[in-house]
């Protein structure tokens, strides 16, 4: 018999695993070459897909700076 913490922990499971299935996918290739300065993105953030800017553009952008 489930008691209440695994009860709470299969809703918790739960909902993780739906909020998990709405985030964005970026299945998209990301470019080798930042679209703003034309330097090389790191293979790193370029991993990660659909990125066209650099880190520090992409901050600029987003107007973190």
């Amino acid at each position: 018999m489930a008691d209440d913490i695994d009860l709470a922990q299969d809703r918790i499971d739960a909902e993780m695993q739906a909020r998990l299935r709405v985030l964005p996918t970026f299945d998209i290739a990301s470019l080798i070459e930042c679209q703003e300065c034309g330097e090389e993105i790191p293979s790193k953030r370029r991993a990660i897909g659909g990125v066209k800017r650099c880190f520090d553009c992409q901050n600029n952008f987003e107007g973190r700076r």
